[in-house]
């Protein structure tokens, strides 16, 4: 019988992508690189410099907290896969492998892997991004076996890293894992694919990969503002409403499943990373900014009075229920000097039941200050990647990967 990484290597071969495959592969790789591109000053890409290309580029373009998710999986799919793609010198189909492996091999880790801790973008990032790197670089369904095996020790990370630095480098560690786990299978290097699902059991997997419809079954969810998508919604919620709002904002009330706060782990934020992972901050920045954007995320934003006010003036109450971040509703109540308001809100602008359209993409890599005209008209895969190059540039400091290329 087949190992889980044989079979989904043998998947990641033998798939041929259709049309709606390509597209989402179009729009991931536009979203990644603007996002990536957004973080050109951050000081963090200035940090990373020092790393490799797959992971200086996954952990700029996860920095800001901008890039998509899938949702069953519960994993940023397109800053690992992307990455490890442009490093390797892939094309959409070498994508579209990495992304499908990716988005099943995080759906049978399941929530509970997810809920236990586990960054699972790492974990079932970095054996996704030996795919994605393998077929780019030509590789057979056995070797791709072997690299998935290859990148078990680096499939780690964990939620504990939110807020800080550590989670967008991790995010960078299993991008480049990826990488040099197809390297060194395309070495000759040997392994076991079963260390992949003996992994996997340690870890508390609850599932096994499903190997049927499209390329990333339930698609991805486009982010609408630059923090954690456990924030969309709520912020979208408040949104709907804040023009109602009279006078001073006396207590809001939120009422949602338990699982879908299960990443925001800071009550009361002090940075603007923190604030990316943080309730309270969610309804302050929603109901003070004209729009939650890239300048709502600052350190200075967080620690404004107004916002750490009202922050501390938000109550959370759970429900057990559905797991995953778009579990049920979020319902909302605010206080204020007129009648109490209430809004509910299932799934949010940019969901895969609300995908983006071309002008509201197009609004996005505006925002992230992107060439938007020249990265719509030239957006192939060789060609973000010489503007990565360019913009996101390497000191070639730290090359552990140099003796097996």
């Amino acid at each position: 019988m087949a190992t889980i990484a044989e079979s989904l290597a043998r998947w990641a071969v033998e798939h041929e992508p259709d049309p709606a495959d390509l597209d989402l592969a179009r729009r991931s790789l536009l979203d990644t690189a603007a996002v990536a591109l957004a973080a050109r000053d951050h000081p963090l890409t200035r940090i990373a410099a020092e790393l490799p290309d797959a992971a200086r580029w996954a952990a700029a373009g996860h920095v800001l907290d901008f890039d998509d998710l899938h949702i069953e999986s519960t994993t940023h799919i397109s800053v690992v896969i992307v990455p490890a793609v442009l490093a390797t010198g892939g094309d959409a189909r070498a994508y579209l492998a990495g992304a499908g492996v990716m988005a099943r091999w995080g759906a049978a880790l399941g929530w509970s892997h997810y809920s236990a801790g586990w960054h699972a973008t790492c974990t079932a990032g970095a054996p996704a991004a030996a795919v994605a790197a393998g077929v780019a670089m030509g590789l057979t369904a056995p070797q791709l076996a072997t690299a998935m095996a290859l990148a078990v020790p680096a499939a780690g990370g964990v939620q504990q890293a939110f807020g800080t630095h550590g989670k967008s480098l991790q995010v960078g560690f299993a991008a480049q894992a990826g990488v040099r786990a197809a390297r060194l299978a395309r070495a000759g290097a040997t392994a076991d694919p079963a260390a992949l699902e003996a992994w996997a059991e340690l870890v508390g997997a609850t599932g096994t990969p499903d190997l049927g419809g499209p390329a990333v079954p339930g698609g991805l969810a486009i982010k609408v503002f630059p923090c954690c998508y456990a924030m969309q919604r709520p912020i979208a919620a408040l949104r709907e409403i804040k023009d109602q709002i009279a006078g001073e904002v006396a207590a809001v009330r939120v009422r949602t499943p338990r699982a879908t706060v299960t990443p925001l782990l800071h009550d009361r934020p002090d940075t603007g990373l923190e604030g990316k992972f943080s309730l309270p901050y969610a309804v302050s920045t929603a109901l003070l900014d004209d729009y939650p954007d890239f300048a709502a995320f600052t350190d200075e934003a967080v620690r404004r009075d107004d916002a750490q006010r009202l922050l501390r003036r938000v109550e959370l109450a759970t429900s057990e229920g559905a797991d995953g971040l778009l579990a049920g509703q979020v319902e909302i109540e605010v206080d204020h000097a007129g009648p109490v308001l209430r809004v509910a809100m299932g799934d949010p602008p940019g969901a895969p039941s609300r995908p983006p359209t071309e002008d509201e993409l197009r609004d996005k890599l505006t925002a992230c200050g992107a060439d938007v005209p020249g990265l719509l008209a030239g957006a192939d895969w060789a060609g973000v990647r010489a503007l990565l190059s360019a913009e996101l540039p390497g000191t070639g400091t730290i090359r552990t990967e140099e003796a097996i290329r």
